[in-house]
């Protein structure tokens, strides 16, 4: 039976004595091939090609170019790339920072040789590894985000769109408010633009996924 080929990994990082410890780490790993190591992200960018990773394991904090930019970077020449960080950081900003440019995963120097290699495989095998209290901060900025979605509406603009979701026509919702149809029409047009809808449907769907409904 034929053995699956080893994982190919390239380590960037700036201390050279982590730097070693980490490549003697995971190359002593089974499955696991360091293909190379690099002190600054201008340095990864050179062996890319040469080299092929599947992952690239790097910091953020390096020399001359910055690890966000290496990944942005090492993702354009190399979109199916990997990219996992491993970094002292636990800054919101460099966190989201690294996601948007192209990073799967973030992992809290400070990490168990263990989990450090489980978070190897697992975004190898399509995962999203983060530490505790990254996944804890990212899952907090969604929710974050959903409850500002909520409060997108004014209350006056909510109760005109339940009037819509009920069926009732602008007359009846305008006699409901206490407001003129015209007012009702103007609601109904800050509500479009503001969820972007083409249309009631379309508004009414949008409110509910938003949980403004």
């Amino acid at each position: 039976m034929q053995s699956k080929p080893a994982l190919r990994l390239m380590i960037v990082e700036d201390d050279a004595l982590l730097r070693e410890n980490l490549r003697v780490l995971l190359a002593g790993e089974p499955g696991v091939a360091v293909v190379a190591c690099c002190e600054s992200g201008e340095a990864a960018l050179q062996m890319l090609v040469a080299t092929r990773p599947e992952v690239l394991l790097s910091d953020l904090g390096l020399p001359g170019m910055s690890g966000i930019d290496l990944i942005r970077q090492a993702k354009a020449q190399m979109p199916q790339l990997d990219i996992l960080v491993l970094t002292i950081s636990e800054d919101r900003d460099a966190v989201f920072a690294a996601l948007k440019a192209g990073a799967c995963g973030y992992i809290v120097k400070g990490a168990t040789p263990r989990e450090l290699i489980e978070a190897i495989v697992a975004i190898s095998s399509g995962g999203a590894p983060m530490s505790p209290k990254i996944a804890r901060m990212v899952t907090r900025s969604f929710q974050d985000a959903a409850s500002e979605d909520c409060d997108v509406l004014t209350p006056k603009e909510h109760s005109v769109l339940v009037g819509v979701r009920d069926g009732l026509s602008y007359k009846a919702i305008a006699s409901q408010l206490n407001i003129s149809a015209h007012t009702v029409h103007s609601h109904v047009k800050h509500i479009y633009e503001k969820l972007q809808a083409v249309d009631r449907r379309d508004a009414l769907n949008k409110a509910r996924r938003r949980g403004a409904l």
